[in-house]
């Protein structure tokens, strides 16, 4: 599925988020989980800054995601800062909450969450902790495994049920940012999901 992506703003504080336009979709998960590659994957173009150090992404990027032919956003994506180990400073990170508790609790636009887990660690408590958040929270949420090509079929097969074990998720669906694996099961997902928002 082609699309067309387009950077909007980064947010700091909640007045810096933009105007309720289209569905919201929110990417959230652990530093250096993937979210920036799975993002510039799953769009066809390098929107999202990529590092091998943990915790680049320090604010909320907010990018518009439309159809070829569509005249405007059918779309949001919130890619948000990564949880657990960041390469932040204190007074950074202590500034987080008072943005993404917002709009994770308040945002009336978000319409779904991507919650990112690696296929190649072993279950993490901060993972289980989000994901029970979002459980709680009544935010309808789908959990993907990233970097599910550095696994062979029976590894990542077992990988895959420790962690659908570990966290209670019934189906955790694979993603390999490098090969685009789980891509267009993905988007197939989110299209549905917000299907009857968008306008």
């Amino acid at each position: 599925m082609r699309v067309i992506a387009k950077f909007v703003t980064s947010a700091t504080e909640v007045r810096q988020f933009p105007d309720a336009s289209a569905p919201e979709v929110a990417f959230l998960g652990r530093s250096n989980v993937g979210k920036s590659s799975l993002l510039n994957s799953l769009v066809g173009e390098k929107i999202a800054r990529t590092s091998s150090t943990p915790g680049r992404t320090r604010m909320i990027n907010f990018f518009e995601i439309r159809r070829p032919g569509k005249p405007g956003p059918e779309l949001l994506f919130a890619d948000l800062p990564g949880y657990g180990y960041a390469k932040a400073s204190r007074a950074e990170i202590s500034e987080w909450p008072k943005f993404i508790e917002p709009y994770l609790h308040e945002r009336a636009p978000l319409a779904l969450c991507i919650s990112l887990i690696d296929a190649h660690v072993p279950p993490q408590e901060n993972d289980k902790q989000m994901i029970e958040w979002l459980r709680q929270s009544g935010r309808p949420f789908v959990t993907i495994a990233t970097k599910a090509d550095r696994l062979s079929g029976n590894e990542l097969r077992n990988s895959l049920r420790r962690l659908e074990e570990a966290h209670g998720i019934e189906h955790l669906l694979p993603y390999s940012a490098r090969t685009g694996a789980g891509r267009d099961d993905l988007w197939r997902h989110i299209w549905e999901k917000v299907a009857h928002l968008r306008p």
